[in-house]
């Protein structure tokens, strides 16, 4: 019964912890992307010419650091994106404290589909 109740705790302390992720995620990102638009507004424009757009992480890295509007906002769009990838990575390691073997692997096959997903959506283009 102590064991069953300490597990039951353990698992409730990581739902708070994956609560607590999403939210930050989406405040952190939510405000690089104000961030961006109060860039846009005070500079005039996105930082780039009509109908450019910084392509790939390292374009968008350089964007922010020389202050783009647009690369800004972009970053806060993948920071927005990667939240609920990082709530599937800690509700593996959930699911392994519960010892929930079934669960471990249905979540890392979503893991391995998320990323995946992404690695093709960024050489779509």
């Amino acid at each position: 019964m102590i064991q069953k109740n300490s597990k039951a705790k353990e698992m409730h302390q990581v739902e708070l912890m994956i609560g607590q992720i999403l939210r930050i995620g989406v405040i952190v990102s939510a405000v690089v992307i104000v961030l961006g638009i109060l860039l846009m507004v005070i500079q005039g424009n996105g930082g780039y010419p009509n109908g450019v757009q910084p392509e790939g992480f390292v374009a968008i890295a350089k964007g922010v650091v020389a202050f783009k509007p647009y690369a800004v906002i972009m970053l806060g769009l993948f920071l927005l994106i990667l939240t609920p990838t990082l709530r599937v990575v800690v509700s593996i390691y959930a699911f392994a404290v519960e010892k929930d073997r079934l669960y471990v692997w249905i979540t890392t096959v979503v893991l391995i589909i998320l990323v995946i997903a992404s690695i093709i959506g960024y050489f779509e283009h």
